[in-house]
């Protein structure tokens, strides 16, 4: 199991290029210290208040210590595949004192529009995390893989946020070290396991701090969002287009809550609820896995290669517990320096309930670890990690617990409040439950005070925003979008009824036909509308 925390990012390239899976635990609301805020708006970390209260809107005018960033001219280059180009984006550090004279390099990239029809500016594109590669995104997939109506009338854009891949990354542990953090046990049974966890979470935060230094006060999402405006007007664009998964969702709504007259035609694929609790968040995520893997499992019963028997899904779930309670108690050589405990096991199960395409890999991968194989299951945990082969790791492990642990306040004060509510994740779910509690207690060590709280996004004066929820959808689930849709002004709900995470190009007709139509003609699906 992942011990870091709410990772959330698109499920649409997991088996093409490892880019979309997720953990399940976020922070803030009912936690410590978790009441009303006295901040009248966000700064350069957007102190967002309780989660009663409304992030308010920046004022329109370009403050003069930012002109000279709105006004910059980027330099663009042809890089990676053939007809991209990338550039450098400069920002402030501290948006607080933007004349203090630190700057972040952002990198960017984008595809000009092919044609046929006339160019309707550009469309930023963000795969969620926190973490994930914007770039790496648009590059492997967005820039290909989107229809090709949208592709034809705009420049498809991205940006990797501060502290993330390709812009000034966050960096917190070595290959080795992550190797040891990614196997502790997050389902302590006594005192000394519990002792090894905390252990592992101050570790973490540690090396955090001593190697990402100040970057790591700065790594907010308004200040990511701030930079996008930046981008916006660099790009010559009047207005932000934007489609944004998973985290991303919650990523534009903060950009459309700071910015609604700048708003475009925004879609919110998969969408966060900013207003949300922490323990309410936690604990609907969680059910959201147990819903997909209630999905799974009986899908699984019903196949003749299926690994967890052919009886009832229930029983095919308990038969799955029974699995990683071995796994717990006695781990498998894997060949290398790691063992397959409990913590890899289920954090590969979570990384394939993302995406039902990934199903048939999961049978295989736990037929095979069942029989003493776990290569298969090592490699899907290795796809959520993004560990290459050579052991090293990509910047997303690091990156989401600095975005989560600065965006809200940590949901724990320690391992008792963790005990005192590890019932209610049990009946969420009984098979993922208790890991993903424990998982939410990293931010409690973390080096950096938080910046923000929950807050509701009402985006007044935007244009109309689509927001997409899918309503078995494991990691954000259905409810958030609904509580999204119902908080934005201009927010119109449309709705995927069926698994998997997000919903836009992931082979529905329907709702790829009413996003398209949107984002090419500017005219919004009916308020509820449902595909199937």
């Amino acid at each position: 199991m992942d011990t870091g925390r709410r990772l959330l990012r698109t499920s649409g390239t997991l088996l093409a290029a490892a880019g979309l899976l997720l953990s399940g635990c976020s922070s803030g609301g009912e936690g410590p210290d978790s009441g009303a805020s006295s901040s009248d708006g966000p700064g350069n970390g957007g102190h967002a208040a309780a989660a009663t209260d409304l992030l308010q809107p920046l004022p329109a005018a370009v403050p003069e210590a930012l002109k000279r960033y709105y006004e910059q001219k980027l330099r663009w280059r042809e890089c990676g595949v053939a007809g991209f180009q990338c550039a450098t984006l400069k920002v402030p550090l501290d948006y607080d004192e933007p004349g203090g004279g630190e700057e972040v390099k952002l990198a960017v990239s984008r595809k000009k529009a092919t044609g046929p029809g006339e160019r309707l500016g550009s469309l930023l594109v963000n795969p969620g995390g926190p973490g994930g590669s914007a770039i790496g995104y648009l590059q492997s997939y967005a820039a290909v893989g989107y229809p090709a109506p949208v592709r034809a009338r705009y420049d498809m854009v991205a940006v990797d946020p501060r502290g993330v891949a390709r812009s000034e990354p966050v960096t917190c542990l070595t290959g080795k070290g992550m190797d040891a953090y990614s196997q502790v046990d997050v389902t302590p049974d006594d005192s000394g396991e519990t002792g090894e966890l905390v252990t592992a979470y101050k570790k973490f935060a540690k090396g955090c701090e001593q190697r990402s230094g100040e970057m790591l006060g700065h790594v907010s999402t308004i200040e990511s969002a701030r930079d996008m405006d930046v981008l916006r007007a660099v790009l010559g664009d009047e207005k932000l287009n934007y489609v944004g998964a998973s985290y991303g969702t919650f990523l534009g709504a903060t950009y459309a809550g700071l910015f609604p007259a700048r708003a475009g035609r925004l879609v919110l694929d998969g969408a966060m609820d900013p207003s949300l609790p922490s323990l309410k968040m936690n604990r609907d995520q969680t059910a959201g896995f147990e819903t997909a893997l209630t999905a799974f499992a009986g899908d699984c019963v019903k196949r003749k290669d299926c690994p967890l028997g052919s009886g009832s899904a229930e029983d095919a779930g308990e038969r799955l517990g029974d699995f990683f309670e071995k796994l717990d108690a006695d781990p498998v050589p894997t060949g290398e320096s790691r063992e397959l405990g409990e913590s890899l096991a289920t954090t590969a199960v979570i990384a394939a309930m993302y995406d039902e395409g990934a199903w048939p890999q999961l049978r295989t991968a736990l037929r095979s670890a069942m029989d003493g194989e776990v290569a298969g299951l090592l490699q899907l945990s290795d796809l959520y990690y993004e560990r290459d082969e050579d052991g090293s790791y990509q910047n997303l492990m690091f990156a989401n617990p600095a975005v989560n642990c600065l965006d809200l306040p940590a949901s724990f004060k320690g391992p008792d409040d963790v005990r005192k509510h590890l019932k209610s994740f049990r009946e969420a779910s009984p098979i993922f439950g208790e890991g993903l509690a424990w998982s939410a207690l990293n931010c409690t060590y973390w080096p950096v005070e938080p910046t923000g709280k929950p807050h509701r996004i009402e985006a007044r004066g935007a244009a109309p925003i689509v927001v997409i929820g899918t309503t078995r959808d494991p990691a954000t689930p259905y409810v958030w979008s609904r509580g999204l849709a119902e908080q934005l002004d201009s927010g119109t709900l449309l709705t995927y009824e069926g698994d998997g995470h997000t919903a836009y190009g992931r082979g529905s007709d329907c709702i790829d036909t009413a996003v398209n139509t949107y984002l090419v003609e500017g005219e919004a699906p009916e308020d509820g509308k449902k595909c199937g």
